[in-house]
């Protein structure tokens, strides 16, 4: 739902920057195609490759939707259609609006995406270490078992010491 808002906001409030307008109805419609489109997606994180060619089609339906739903008379939608954008197919101003546009929304989508379910994660590890009592290391009923330590010869066999004064060797 969120993710349908910011495609309707942003659209409606463009197109009406751009000198158009928005009736109620086209933007009923608006809300439920992004919100239908989105809705599969729900439920899980989603990456800039996943958001940025989604919001890129929904952008081209939301233009197409409000250029042909214009509110004023059928000749001012035409004008309108003309004027903006060469006939339905976005002109380069337009379309570079619609590609910043995209762009900026979907990167600002995935990063509040990352940053939603980061903080969810942390959370859920919280709200676990608040319900859930700790864990302890050994069984309540068992005897701890103590092992002797490993005895080990404290001079080694193989080494050769080089430290300190030569050592005298006796010849008898």
């Amino acid at each position: 739902m969120v993710f349908a808002m910011v495609c309707l906001g942003l659209g409606v409030g463009a197109h009406v920057f751009g000198g158009g307008t928005v009736s109620g109805d086209a933007m009923l419609v608006a809300f439920w195609l992004a919100a239908c489109v989105a809705y599969p997606m729900a439920g899980r994180e989603r990456s800039l490759h996943a958001i940025l060619p989604l919001l890129g089609g929904l952008q081209l339906a939301l233009h197409l939707l409000f250029s042909l739903s214009h509110a004023g008379s059928p000749a001012q939608a035409v004008a309108h259609a003309v004027h903006a954008s060469g006939g339905l197919v976005p002109g380069f101003g337009m379309l570079v609006a619609h590609s910043w546009a995209t762009v900026l929304t979907a990167l600002w989508l995935a990063r509040g995406e990352a940053v939603l379910w980061t903080l969810l994660r942390r959370l859920a590890v919280r709200l676990l270490a608040v319900l859930l009592p700790p864990v302890p290391e050994t069984p309540f009923f068992a005897a701890a078992v103590v092992e002797p330590p490993v005895l080990r010869s404290a001079v080694l066999r193989h080494v050769l010491s080089r430290r300190g004064p030569p050592m005298v060797v006796e010849t008898s």
